[in-house]
């Protein structure tokens, strides 16, 4: 059995469009929109693609027609793309992102999952550190602490989440924790379109290049104001956050 898992796609479809991976299921962790300007494409591939579905910070705030809760550089991006969003989604569209369900607890195969955009305290918004390889032991003793707290009463094999934008492989008492990065926006440094296959158990997360160039530039002829294509043109190829003081999401 093998499951792809895939997050934070952000309107992104070159980056989605990237990913050419067979898989038996598709598990989609939250955020098809905002950030860039092709959301109905990738909302298409998700409903077409996708088994399991769960409901992202993003998904809820274009349904909703209200901002996001972040601020800086990330939160003029959102903004700025909204028009546009409202005149690519239909109402079928919209509808989709408001009913996605927060959390799904599901089975595949021999295994248990619990999926959540963010935490099972907050499931939208809640961040936490990441854990990842490579971190100071301090930040990974950190992240271990956190996410042990809010999976105390969660009894499945895995915990599949997104929101961060970073991929992280978690091994936990009783469970492990997989963050497949970001599709469409990823802030580890690494630009390339970051996604996860679970095949058999074992996990992998797995990267792909794709065209950056065109997402640029998509934006650009869409009509999107010059100032923000040129901050989303940095963070989409220095694979990160060039400014201090914005946050996840």
């Amino acid at each position: 059995m093998k499951i792809l898992l895939i997050a934070d796609i952000h309107s992104n479809w070159p980056a989605l469009s990237a990913i050419d991976e067979s898989f038996d299921q598709c598990i989609f962790l939250g955020d098809a929109v905002d950030y860039a300007t092709e959301p109905a494409a990738c909302i298409d591939w998700v409903q077409q693609n996708a088994s399991y579905c769960v409901r992202g910070n993003h998904d809820h705030s274009v349904a909703q027609r209200v901002s996001v809760t972040l601020g800086g550089t990330f939160r003029q991006m959102a903004s700025s793309m909204r028009p546009l969003h409202f005149e690519q989604l239909n109402d079928k569209h919209l509808t989709w992102l408001a009913q996605l369900p927060v959390t799904q607890h599901i089975t595949i195969g021999d295994h248990s999952f619990l999926l959540v955009h963010a935490t099972p305290r907050d499931p939208m918004d809640e961040y936490i550190a990441n854990g990842r390889e490579g971190e100071r032991s301090s930040d990974q003793a950190d992240a271990k602490t956190q996410w042990q707290a809010r999976l105390a009463h969660v009894d499945v094999d895995f915990v599949c989440v997104g929101h961060t934008h970073i991929p992280v492989d978690l091994q936990l008492d009783g469970c492990r924790v997989i963050n497949p990065g970001s599709v469409g926006q990823p802030r580890d440094g690494d630009p390339r379109a970051s996604y996860a296959v679970i095949e058999d158990g074992e996990v992998e997360i797995r990267r792909v290049e794709y065209d950056i160039d065109r997402t640029v530039s998509h934006m650009r002829s869409s009509g999107v104001p010059d100032s923000v294509v040129r901050k989303a043109d940095l963070i989409l190829r220095s694979g990160g956050n060039p400014n201090p003081q914005s946050v996840s999401g």
